[in-house]
């Protein structure tokens, strides 16, 4: 069951790729749902797009400096 605080989507993938997700998520003992997450996380993280929440309150994206951080306003 999804988490309530998780978006729930559909996700239509190639066959061989779900298999391979699902060989990686056995060999690192998580869920396949939990491998695609940690993939997707890992992707963004890698390119800089990964919004972070640094511990003063401030957003940062990851790979940016500290003179980037805009205050959190939410």
């Amino acid at each position: 069951m999804a988490s309530p605080s998780k978006k729930a989507y559909p996700l239509r993938i190639d066959p061989a790729l779900w298999a391979a997700i699902e060989r990686l998520a056995a060999q690192e003992l998580r869920s396949a749902n939990a491998q695609v997450e940690f993939l997707l996380r890992e992707g963004l993280e890698r390119r800089g797009r990964l919004p972070l929440v640094v511990p003063d309150g401030y957003t940062k994206t990851s790979g940016s400096s500290a003179a980037d951080r805009t205050p959190d306003v939410n």
